[in-house]
This record gives C-alpha cells, structure tokens and sequence, in this order.
C-alpha cells in the first residue's frame, strides 16, 4: 500500500476562485449597507437635532422603532429569498426591487415638509414637531425595509457564492472595498449640503440635503439593474432542489445554533459601541473642535471620513494576508484590538489647536471596523457551512437575517441611548437652531443687497431688463412680507394664550411681536403703492423707474432687517430662559448673552445706516461672530467626550471574552471544506 493511499483529496483553489466580474458587480452591493444605511442613522439624527430643531430623545426613539420592525420583516425577507424560485435565481430579484425602493426612499427622506403654509396648519410648534418626527419616521420604516429587502438576499449570496472560507473573506473583502470605495464621498454629503449652492441663502443643511439625496439616488438606481444582471447564482441549481421549509423551524434551528449566537453577541456589542462613536463623532469636532462652527466642521468632518474610507480600501489587503495565516479568530481579536487604541488616542486627538489630529483615531477604528465587520459576515458563512455539513441545508438567508437584525439592533439601541444622553448632557439644539434662523435671516439681507448691486447695476442702461428686476424685486418683497405677516400673527395667538407663569417674558414677547407687525404693516403698504406705480407707468421713464427701483429696494431692505431683529430677539429670549434654569453652565449663557448684545449693536447699526457698504460692513461683522453663539457649555462637551470615549472601550473588553469562547477554529473551518467538496462530488 503507497503512504498516500488513503490522503484526503486536494481542494483545487481555482475551483472556489470567484471571477473578477463577479467579485466587483457583487462588492459594489456595499454602498448601500455600509454608505447608506449609515448616513440615514447618522445623519438624520443629527441634521434633526441641530439643524431642526427636534428633540434629541425623540430621534433617538424614532430611530429605534425601525430597528423593531426589521424584528419582523429580516427574518421574513431571509425566509422568503431562501424559498423563492424564478428563472433569475432566488436571490437576484431582491436586489433589483430592494435597491430601486432604498434610491427612492433615501430621496423622500430628507424632503422633511417645512415652510409657512404648512406652520399655520398647526396651533403650537410642539405639534408642528410631531408631524415632523412622524414624517421622518415613516420614511425611515420604508427606506429600512428597502435596505433589508436588498441587503438579506445579498449578504445570503455571498456565502454561497463559494465554499472556500478564505475566499467567502476575500468576497467579503470586496463588498467592504467597494462599499467604502463609494463612501468617500458620502462624508462629504454634509459638506455638499451646506453648500449655499444645494441649501439656498436663506436655508440649512437639512434644506441642502434635499437636493444632494437626488444626487446619490440617480448613481444608486442604475446600480441596481447592474447588480440584477451582472452578478450570478452559482449554487441556484442545486437549492432549487432544495424543499422549503418552515419559518418558525428556521428560526429556532438558527437560535440554537451556540456557534451562531456567540457570533451574534460578539457583532451586537461592537454594533452598539461603533454606532456610539459614529453619532458623537459628529457632535464632538461640530461643538467641541470647531465650538460650533458648523461649515468649519463639515470641512474636517469631510476630510475625516474621506480618510476613514480611504483606509477603509487599503486595511482590506492586510486582512487578507493575516487572515488566513493567523485564522479568523485571532484575526477579530487584533480587530478589536485596533478598536480600543483608537479610543484611547482620542483623549489627545480631540484637539481645538490641532484639529486634524482626529485623523489618527479614524484611521486606526477605520482598520479595526472594516476587519471585524468582513470577517463577520465571511463567518456567518462558515457556520452555514457548518450546518450544511451536519443537516444538509442550506438556509443563509435565514442566518444572515438574524445576523443583520442584531447588527441593527446594535445600531439602534446605541442611538437611543445616545439621545437620552445628549438630552442628559444639557445639549441646546433650540439654541442652534435659532442662530441658525438667524443667519438665514442675515444671508437673506446681504442676497437682496448684492442683487441690488450687481443684478441693477449690470442693467441700468437697459430699461426693459431694469424694470424686470425691479418687478421681481417687488414680488420678493411682497412674499417676504406676507409670510412674515403670517407668522407673527401666529406668535402673537400663541404668545397670548401662555401661562401666567411665563407672563413677562409673553408680555416682552407680545410687546416686541405687535410692534414688528405693526412696522411690517406699513412696509406692506409701500411695497403695494410701488406696484400700483409700476402698473401706471407708461413707457421707459428712467428716472422715474430709477426712482421706485431704489424705493422698493429700501423697502426690502427694511424688511429683512425686521426679519433679523425678530430672529435676533428670539435667540435672546431663549438665552435668557436658559440663564434662568440651568443650573451646570450659567457662566456659559451669561458669556453667550454678552456675545449676543454686540451682535445686536451690529444690527442695530444696520437699522440705522442709509449707505449700502455700511450695512455690507455690519453683515460681515455679524456672521464673523455667529458661529461663538452655537458655542455648547463646557458640561455638555466634557460629558459627550467621556461617553464617546468610554463606552466603546467597556463594549470591546465584553466582545474580547467572547472571541475566546468562539468554538470554530481554523483547523476545524478546513475539515468543514473537505467534507463538503466530498459530499458534493
């Protein structure tokens, strides 16, 4: 008998090689669980938060709610792609409708309603925030349902796609490669929308976002179709073979699985710590770095995050080199590893001399987040094998369903504590959202100067176009006058039906609010006498048209100076309230206070200055000093960095305990392989 007899038969690496086509129209599945579906748990909490206004606690439990949905609707998607049967695979279809309906979605999403007519739908602004919060959850139940629509058949196909455990990684690998390859330029999302160009002068960056979202989803539905056409079903033959099974049996046979729910705790406490850093991480270089300055911030912000993709592309290479030298386990640990030393630098990174120092922490959880999070899933894949082996089925679907519900539940669960803990911290999002109104209202008075002198002034020898602009200067003004008219009539009906409790700050209110709409009453009159001037005026009178040309330009002018005085006075009295009940940063609002009094000295000078570059001046020195007014109180900062810091680290210390106690070595992933190359053959 020859030595080698009786040897196991080798496995033929080329036979589980994925082709290059497949493993690029597969990888690029990655932008929607990993740009996407970050950038809506992210970024909605926080544009609602600081740029609308909307409670902290309330995101944070509005984002929750589509998390327990995916309880039910993972678990049912799973089930449904590992039973379905068509001519183009049980898996393919899923991608093709989950990824249009994740486009549109994502679009409807940042369209929160706003505007006038909609306010005066509404007695008080605590239900007008109702209807937002409503809006936005809804959109979220439907774009979540997308995600997981498109994400549970995908994640399900790549782990039977091959049998290879290395190479379901190196697969992996490319969905983490090209999902970050297109998450570059999301981190410039927030950037992009607080661009004037996307947000408009008198708008914010949730305005902005409206239009940006059209962008990502005119890329993501061609997409699509690329993904239903270009990427194959290697094993559809034989699971079409395959007889459906129950759901309930499913279920529990995957619950059971020790392997399996090991994995899961491990992901379900990395999830929550990730998702913590994710959401401060925001705050943090926004209030604390660049202390408030918000389109400072989206600089950083997007530097950041085009490093963490950056590294998120170059870590996939060194993963697939240690991993399988050092096995998947070991290799989750360095992972981890990498993970708490990126904590532990953020005590000196969060630098306000040295802001680009965040970096270093970014790229070293960027390295750790894109090891362990490949590896999970390639693992997932591993246990599926596994079960394979042992009950000849296979029910990826079912398995990466409850996988993925759990991730999200992570992501949900750190996002609702994190809003309690923003509520916890004393974070002033009215505050924000107040200097923000503010500032619209100053970039509305330096858009109708800059018209005035540029638009007029290109035209002043060309009557027909000098009347045009003064026509639509005219009907500006007349809409900026009604809408203010409306909503001052609404503050003062609100105003008046206040408690007795709050009865001389409602009376300096009332006071304030009737004399606006008394000085906004006569600008309307004006604009409505220039009109009827422009109606009567018979052929190109230039001086004439001069003449009513600079009156109405006055009169807009006026009127958008009584804009910044209500916004002004508004963000005053909330300052004082806040003085009057904080009980951890009174030096804090006092300071504020004080800053707010020179801003108004500034306005003030604009109400009384009849030159032009003089209001011009008073603009620039305004929006120099409103950045300060978003300032957050020391207590909020220090408490939102030592969660943001810590908690992950505790997180990762319980993930560690149970790697070790992970039972699916390397050793026993090969005799895994072997057995199954024998069975199938």
């Amino acid at each position: 008998m020859k030595k080698d007899q009786h040897k196991e038969p080798a496995i033929s690496a080329s036979s589980q090689k994925i082709p290059m086509q497949q493993l690029i129209a597969y990888g690029f599945g990655g932008i929607i669980p990993i740009a996407l579906f970050n950038i809506a748990g992210q970024l909605i909490g926080l544009m609602g938060n600081i740029s609308l206004g909307l409670s902290a606690l309330w995101l944070g439990v509005i984002l929750i709610i589509p998390r327990l949905w995916d309880a039910i609707s993972d678990p049912i998607v799973g089930h449904f792609s590992d039973n379905f049967r068509s001519r183009w695979g049980r898996r393919r279809p899923f991608l093709l409708i989950g990824g249009i309906a994740v486009a549109v979605s994502f679009v409807f999403m940042w369209w929160i309603p706003d505007g006038q007519w909609l306010h005066e739908l509404f007695p008080t602004e605590a239900g007008f925030q109702w209807f937002q919060l409503g809006y936005i959850l809804f959109w979220l139940l439907l774009f979540f349902t997308a995600c997981t629509i498109f994400e549970i058949p995908h994640g399900a196909l790549g782990m039977e796609m091959t049998t290879d455990p290395h190479e379901r990684t190196r697969l992996f690998s490319a969905k983490s490669f090209l999902g970050n390859l297109f998450a570059m330029s999301t981190p410039w999302l927030f950037a992009l929308a607080n661009m004037e160009y996307f947000k408009g002068a008198g708008g914010n960056e949730a305005d902005g976002m409206k239009y940006v979202s059209i962008l990502v989803a005119a890329v993501l539905i061609p997409l699509s179709f690329w993904w239903f056409f270009g990427v194959k079903e290697p094993a559809f033959k034989n699971s079409s073979q395959q007889k459906k099974a129950d759901f309930w049996k499913n279920m529990k046979h995957a619950i059971r699985n020790k392997t399996f729910i090991r994995l899961v705790v491990i992901v379900f406490t990395l999830a929550i710590g990730f998702n913590f850093v994710n959401l401060l991480g925001y705050y943090i270089p926004i209030f604390y770095v660049f202390e408030g300055d918000k389109e400072a911030a989206s600089t950083l912000l997007g530097v950041n995050g085009t490093i963490w993709a950056i590294t998120g592309l170059v870590a996939v290479f060194p993963l697939n080199w240690i991993s399988p030298k050092i096995g998947k386990r070991k290799t989750l640990l360095i992972a981890i590893i990498l993970m708490i030393l990126a904590q532990l630098s953020k005590v000196v990174c969060y630098n306000q001399s040295y802001p680009y120092l965040v970096i270093v922490p970014t790229i070293l959880l960027s390295a750790g987040m894109l090891f362990f999070f490949t590896l999970g899933s390639s693992m997932v894949g591993d246990i599926c094998d596994e079960d394979d082996l042992r009950t000849g089925r296979r029910s990826e679907g079912s398995y990466y369903s409850i996988y993925w519900w759990f991730i999200k539940m992570g992501t949900a669960f750190a996002s609702f504590v994190a809003g309690l803990l923003i509520v916890f911290t004393e974070f002033d999002e009215n505050q924000v959202a107040k200097v923000d109104d503010f500032k619209g209202a100053v970039n509305e008075l330096q858009v109708t100067t800059n018209d005035w002198n540029n638009k007029f002034h290109s035209v002043k020898n060309q009557p027909e176009q000098f009347l045009k602009q003064t026509q639509l200067l005219r009907q500006k003004t007349e809409k900026t006058l009604a809408a203010q008219t409306v909503y001052l009539e609404q503050e003062i009906t609100k105003n008046k039906n206040q408690t007795a409790a709050t009865a001389y700050a409602t009376l300096q209110k009332l006071e304030l609010y009737e004399a606006l709409l008394s000085k906004t009453a006569i600008l309307s009159y004006d604009i409505e006498s220039s009109a009827k001037q422009l109606g009567s005026m018979q052929g190109a009178d230039s001086a004439a048209l001069q003449q009513i040309a600079t009156s109405i330009q006055q009169t807009a002018i006026e009127a958008d100076l009584l804009n910044i005085q209500l916004r002004g006075e508004q963000l005053q009295f909330h300052l004082q309230t806040i003085l009057a009940t904080s009980s951890n940063s009174q030096n804090h609002y006092a300071q504020l206070l004080q800053k707010n009094n020179t801003i108004k000295q500034h306005w003030r000078n604009m109400q009384q200055a009849a030159e032009t570059m003089d209001i011009d001046h008073n603009i620039a020195a305004i929006k120099k000093e409103l950045p300060a007014l978003t300032q957050q109180s020391p207590y909020t900062l220090l408490m939102m960095r030592i969660v943001e810091i810590g908690l992950p680290i505790l997180l990762c210390l319980v993930s560690i305990l149970f790697v070790f106690r992970y039972p699916l070595t390397e050793a026993r992933s090969n005799e895994i392989k072997i057995a199954l190359e024998q069975r199938n053959k």
